[in-house]
């Protein structure tokens, strides 16, 4: 069985995926042209959503780091270590 931390990161990040997914489909749909090619405009809307995307997963680790770091896993005693030597 996984853990309940390991689910919430699952959870968090096929629906990031998912988001991204959907956002593809709708500019590909909206901006679509003739024989299915992507305007310039969709183009750049599709960049746009790629930066999006990794902005949002970076945006979510960093909050998942903060959110499930548990105090008595000594994570903050080793900062403490090296930054002492």
């Amino acid at each position: 069985m996984l853990e309940r931390e390991r689910i919430i990161e699952i959870v968090v990040a096929a629906s990031a995926v998912f988001l991204m997914l959907g956002t593809m489909i709708a500019i590909g749909s909206e901006y679509g042209g003739p024989e299915s090619a992507l305007s310039a405009t969709g183009g750049e809307m599709l960049v746009g959503a790629i930066v999006g995307f990794i902005v949002l997963l970076t945006a979510a680790g960093i909050g998942l780091a903060y959110l499930l770091n548990d105090p008595g896993d000594g994570l903050e005693d080793d900062a403490d270590a090296q930054n002492a030597v």
